[in-house]
């Protein structure tokens, strides 16, 4: 664990793995990543395509508390649409306002 985070759920290189989110974040248009669990820790890097990226913060919240903007950093033009993916990707499941979800926030590693 670090600074008092649950132990990872899965490994980081899980954390952004769909095609057309892995090309939103490479665009800089994706910053964020809500999983079920921990996929990595402030600091940690990730690459995808060969580029590197850094865990800038990670904080639990509700499902609803998610904004239009939260969703525009998940990569998604608006929050309806991002609801009906996730629905769409997990079968059966309920968008519960309640539940606790991982945000990890991420950015590309500018090169010096």
């Amino acid at each position: 664990m670090t600074d008092n985070f649950p132990e990872k759920t899965c490994t980081i290189d899980r954390l952004v793995t769909h095609e057309k989110l892995v090309s939103a974040a490479l665009a800089g248009s994706k910053t964020q990543q809500r999983r079920a669990g921990v996929y990595g820790y402030p600091g940690e890097t990730f690459a995808l395509e060969g580029v590197d990226f850094e865990i800038t913060g990670l904080r639990t919240e509700r499902w609803g508390d998610i904004s239009e903007e939260d969703a525009q950093r998940e990569g998604y033009p608006n929050l309806e649409m991002y609801r009906a993916l996730i629905e769409r990707m997990h079968q059966g499941m309920e968008w519960d306002q309640d539940q606790a979800v991982w945000v990890h926030d991420f950015a590309i590693v500018e090169v010096a």
